[in-house]
């Protein structure tokens, strides 16, 4: 089932110049650091950007996030994709004025576009409109929706991702952020390999646990380690964020991989 609305708090906490936001639970649900409040904080935030790495730099055009939490990837993609259409879809009404008040997530009309509504039924009815419906196509697709028991409910289901396929433009990809230390960790990624035809490719789990796994809607070749390393070096010139140890992370695990074969 999807999550119930309004079924937990919102607090936040702040320690050492990083503000945390919390869902009346200990597990933090987003971060940032006064000081530098448009970088990405977790770990995991800055490896969701890795489909930056696979497309070229007026990509994406159009994003859909699920799960506000404290707005970093919203911030992120705001300030170094300004091409980009942000529509954002977090479940608890009382998540968007915290980040407008305590994180600094910007009011934008124009790029932002709120809406206040469970995540898998959002991207349900937007799978059964027109496919060529500009509100049904997205080059990027980020899921973040976790509740204050970090379940993602119908979030991580094999229907939510088929549905989200659909949701996609020709070439464009999801990312999502899982937890590679849950008892259910490969079932997840089992039913996202499933709904991409095997088009799914999963980072090694962060040190808080966090996997990110990328999903793409088309059958090309994923792109080598040297173009996502080259690319990377122009994403940390142009933005600061430095996604070379992941691609290391990346080409570690592929070698393990290999070597059993």
């Amino acid at each position: 089932m999807a999550r119930q609305k309004n079924n937990w708090s919102v607090e936040v906490s702040e320690e050492a110049g990083v503000r945390r936001l919390h869902f009346g639970s200990e597990w933090i649900q987003g971060a940032m650091r006064v000081a530098r409040p448009w970088s990405l904080e977790l770990d995991y935030t800055r490896e969701m950007m890795a489909p930056l790495l696979m497309r070229a730099e007026s990509w994406p055009r159009t994003v859909l996030i699920i799960g506000m939490g404290a707005g970093s990837v919203l911030k992120f993609l705001y300030r170094h994709r300004t091409q980009a259409h942000l529509t954002v879809v977090e479940i608890n009404p009382e998540v968007v004025p915290v980040a407008h008040a305590a994180f600094r997530v910007p009011q934008d009309p124009q790029r932002i576009t709120m809406h206040l509504a469970d995540g898998a039924q959002f991207v349900n009815e937007a799978s059964q409109q027109d496919n060529d419906s500009a509100d049904c196509r997205y080059d990027l697709i980020m899921v973040d929706g976790y509740d204050a028991q970090a379940r993602a409910g119908a979030l991580d289901t094999e229907a939510f991702y088929q549905q989200a396929r659909q949701c996609l433009a020709p070439e464009g990809v999801l990312v999502a952020n899982l937890f590679g230390r849950a008892k259910g960790f490969a079932g997840s990624v089992a039913r996202m390999q499933t709904a991409f035809d095997e088009q799914a490719l999963v980072f090694p789990s962060c040190d808080s646990g966090n996997a990110v796994a990328l999903a793409k809607a088309d059958s090309s070749a994923w792109p080598s380690a040297q173009e996502l390393r080259d690319a990377a070096v122009i994403l940390r010139e142009q933005t600061g964020l430095n996604l070379l140890p992941t691609i290391s992370r990346l080409e570690k695990i592929a070698r393990q991989e290999f070597s059993r074969q």
